[in-house]
Formats: C-alpha cells, sequence, structure tokens
C-alpha cells in the first residue's frame, strides 16, 4: 500500500506552520546582539568615567592609574575589534535566517497546495524529500540563530567580565 499525499499531509502542515514561523526566529538573537552593544557602549562609557577619576592627587597615583586604564582599555579595544568582525558575520546570518525562512515556508505552502490537489494520489520520493528539505530549512534558521545569540552572549560576558574587572581595578 503505498502512501498518499493525504496520509502525508498532516507532516506537510507541520511543516508549512513552523517555516512560516520561522521569520520569528530572528527574534532569538535580536535581544542577545542589542545587548551586546548596549554592554560594550556602557563599557567604553565606564572606561572614560575611570580615566578622569579625581580622586587620584599624587604623579604616583596618577600614573599608576593611567597605567591600569591603558591595559584595560587594550583588552575592551581587543574584545571590540573581535565582536566587530563578528558583526558582519552576525548580519549576514540575520539575512540567511530570512531566506531560509522565505524559502521553507513556500516549498511548504506548495507542498500543502499540493497535496491537497492530490490528496488521494500516492506520494513519491520527490515528494517526501522535499518535505524533509522544508524541515531542513527550518533547522537551518534555528541553528543559524541559535548560534549568532550564543556569540553574542558569549561577547556580552566577556565584555562584563573586563567591567567588573575595571570596577575592581580602578577604584
Amino acid at each position: 500500500m503505498a502512501i498518499t499525499w493525504g496520509d502525508f499531509q498532516a507532516i506537510i502542515q507541520l511543516s508549512a506552520g513552523l517555516n512560516v514561523a520561522i521569520l520569528s526566529f530572528v527574534d532569538i538573537s535580536i535581544p542577545a546582539i542589542k545587548e551586546r552593544r548596549r554592554v560594550f557602549t556602557k563599557a567604553r562609557q565606564e572606561l572614560e568615567i575611570y580615566r578622569k577619576n579625581p580622586h587620584k592627587v599624587t604623579d604616583a597615583q596618577k600614573e599608576s592609574h593611567a597605567g591600569m586604564v591603558g591595559e584595560i582599555d587594550k583588552q575592551l579595544f581587543d574584545l571590540w575589534r573581535e565582536t566587530s568582525d563578528f558583526e558582519g558575520i552576525e548580519d549576514s546570518m540575520m539575512k540567511t535566517t530570512g531566506v531560509f525562512g522565505l524559502i521553507g515556508a513556500v516549498l511548504a505552502i506548495s507542498l500543502l497546495w499540493f497535496s491537497g490537489l492530490h490528496y488521494d494520489d500516492p506520494i513519491g520520493v520527490s515528494g517526501e524529500a522535499l518535505t524533509v528539505l522544508s524541515f531542513f530549512s527550518l533547522a537551518a534558521a534555528f541553528f543559524i540563530n541559535f548560534y549568532t545569540a550564543y556569540q553574542a552572549s558569549h561577547y556580552t560576558q566577556q565584555c562584563n567580565n573586563l567591567r567588573e574587572q575595571m570596577r575592581q581595578k580602578l577604584k
């Protein structure tokens, strides 16, 4: 007994629903990206405040303090440079998610429409493969956004660690 398009239609409906929802996957990584950018801006502002510390009165205190500020400034700059390299990749990943979402949604909705027209006809290997492909677009978009959010959170954590180091060393 061959599997018909009707038998497979529930799976296609799931694929269509998930692939239409894929466009909201961008919401997974956007908060992490915004937080990373906010934390870097805050770290830069805090460093400028520490740089002008009015409590250091002697030349030795000022020189020691300036050296510590310079050290943290270098670490912050190195971290910023590393994240700025990632920003181009980050933007590309966001666009790729949209492409995967659009392709997957169009494919899944087309399969849903086709399965409605050919409900009692046997489904071929190509129909099954196209349905699996629509699920892969969903998985690819999820992975891309999860990775982007993970990287952004990783850089945010590194910057927060640097801010904590700044608070401890530059009192």
